[in-house]
């Protein structure tokens, strides 16, 4: 099986990060992971190092994308065969980790965890931005990705140097769509997510607006003048 790292970015995650570490450890032993603390202002690392879990403490707030990088940056480093983001509100479960994992061992580069695989769209407002980021997707590349906004994806160890060692390589939907339409194979696998139970998500109705449209802008305009570097190998670094 492939020596996998779960990488779980948390930002004032003091109310979630026991119950989301205890269960992964709990019932997927088999699996690595680190929780990478995004410059919480909580009592997330604290929590985290009462408990002995395995921790990545940022000084600083990076974002969601600069967290996951550097858990990306921690996995290449480690000699990792692939590594995939598990959040730590909750809302990702992984029991969908080993079917992802075959769809990985199996070719694709990239496998997202989607919602609306098998399953419906709803047409409600939420919904719309990825509506739109599908389309714009789908326009630019010709493949359909039924939920772009799925932060839950997994990469394997080609993908995991490449995001580890280029500094414009968000883990977002517009790099996503940059490399399928560079060659990279992304499948889907269908998973249902839970609901955040305690604490209160970032994404305001603002802040999904001003995401949803950010990421259409990209995928239709800046992607085309972004480069990419595949040559240049991962620098491995002595344990």
């Amino acid at each position: 099986m492939a020596k996998l790292l779960i990488i779980i970015p948390a930002y004032n995650e003091e109310s979630n990060i026991e119950r989301v570490v205890n269960d992964l450890t709990s019932h997927y032993p088999q699996y690595d992971y680190v929780v990478v603390n995004d410059g919480s202002r909580d009592k997330t690392a604290a929590i985290c190092r009462a408990n002995g879990y395995r921790l990545i403490d940022l000084p600083v707030n990076l974002g969601l994308a600069g967290a996951f990088q550097t858990g990306l940056r921690y996995a290449a480093d480690n000699g990792y065969d692939c590594a995939m983001q598990l959040d730590a509100d909750g809302q990702h479960r992984p029991e969908y980790i080993a079917s992802m994992l075959t769809e990985l061992e199996d070719g694709a580069d990239i496998v997202i965890g989607s919602r609306f695989l098998t399953v419906k769209k709803p047409k409600t407002l939420r919904m719309v931005g990825s509506y739109i980021i599908s389309w714009s997707i789908r326009l630019t590349t010709g493949r359909a990705i039924c939920d772009p906004t799925s932060g839950m994806r997994m990469f394997n160890r080609h993908m995991v140097e490449e995001f580890a060692q280029n500094l414009n390589y968000g883990p977002e939907p517009d790099t996503i769509s940059y490399l399928i339409k560079n060659g990279a194979v992304v499948k889907e696998v269908q998973v249902e997510m839970g609901e955040r139970i305690a604490g209160q998500s970032y994404l305001t109705l603002w802040r999904s607006v001003e995401y949803m449209v950010k990421m259409a802008i990209s995928i239709l305009l800046i992607q085309w003048f972004r480069k990419r570097d595949t040559e240049t190998p991962y620098p491995e670094r002595s344990l």
